[in-house]
């Protein structure tokens, strides 16, 4: 099967300030692709190029065979994008903006079925400005929907939201991905990454720095394993710091901290087992896709 989405050697600038500077990425169908990067790293002017809304200044893009500039008319029935900080007038009603942008497209989703799907359905006489700021995502991932597309591009679609609200818009992004749809996901958030993503693109100042699955990402680095446990009876650091896969022991307060390489967890347990000392409240940290960004690219993501 060819990708669904093919970019190669996209570049875009505005004036002397290059947004995306070469780059080759492909997206197949059915997954969940992520583009993550910092803030200003060219990933919101990557997916418009996508969408035929920019005209990039190189470079070859498809999107299911289409050409997003040449094609634009029909890649709009096919592909539906939420935007970055989109945003309705104040006075339309949920119900009225689905009709409205349903009657857009030659094969649009009923409408109101999607309202249901989205839980929307107790707010479709609500004004736009009167919706919380997850009720406004919920209808931003609607209307990138009602046309049936194909691909749906979601741009930083979980900005600002509280962490209960983000949770409950990611299960609603595995939702529509299990209705067939192919999803890019623009984020700089590391963790929502993780959770959703089949593969990511890391884009730092306009380039690809390398393309991966989330877990593929992070066996690239090195991070040392963080352990940290209370012991259930008085312990001598000794006992660790002989481990040859232990790097430091340390305390916080009641709390044993050890740092070591990977196997580091398995000599603790196994010593404190052969010693009849339960590690309680037992925590490890391991390598992350934030640690991951920051060895790749030499610098830190801007969380929020």
């Amino acid at each position: 099967m060819p990708p669904v989405i093919e970019i190669q050697h996209l570049h875009k600038s505005y004036g002397k300030t290059v947004a995306v500077d070469d780059v080759s990425l492909t997206v197949e169908e059915g997954e969940i692709f992520g583009i993550l990067g910092p803030n200003g790293a060219g990933k919101t002017t990557t997916v418009e190029c996508v969408a035929g809304l920019r005209t990039p200044d190189r470079g070859r893009i498809r999107v299911l065979g289409l050409d997003p500039d040449r094609d634009r008319a029909e890649l709009t029935q096919r592909l539906g994008i939420q935007l970055q900080d989109s945003q309705l007038p104040g006075r339309l009603r949920v119900a009225e903006a689905l009709e409205l942008y349903s009657s857009f497209y030659r094969t649009p989703a009923d409408w109101r079925s999607l309202m249901n799907m989205l839980g929307l359905a107790g707010k479709s006489g609500t004004r736009f400005d009167q919706l919380s700021g997850g009720q406004k995502q919920r209808l931003s991932i609607a209307l990138a929907l009602v046309g049936s597309p194909q691909v749906a591009v979601l741009d930083e679609l979980t900005t600002g939201l509280d962490p209960q609200a983000r949770r409950d818009t990611w299960e609603l992004i595995r939702e529509v991905r299990s209705h067939g749809v192919t999803i890019v996901l623009v984020t700089h958030f590391m963790e929502e990454a993780e959770r959703l993503c089949d593969r990511v693109a890391l884009i730092d100042s306009g380039r690809v720095v390398v393309v991966d699955t989330p877990a593929g990402l992070t066996e690239r680095v090195e991070v040392e394993q963080r352990i940290q446990f209370r012991p259930s009876v008085p312990l001598d650091d000794r006992l660790l710091t002989s481990l040859p896969d232990v790097t430091g022991v340390t305390r916080q307060g009641d709390v044993v901290v050890v740092t070591g390489g990977a196997n580091a967890l398995n000599a603790v347990t196994s010593v404190l087992a052969r010693n009849q000392i339960v590690a309680k409240q037992l925590r490890v940290e391991q390598a992350s896709l934030e640690d991951a960004f920051v060895a790749l690219t030499g610098r830190p993501t801007d969380q929020d």
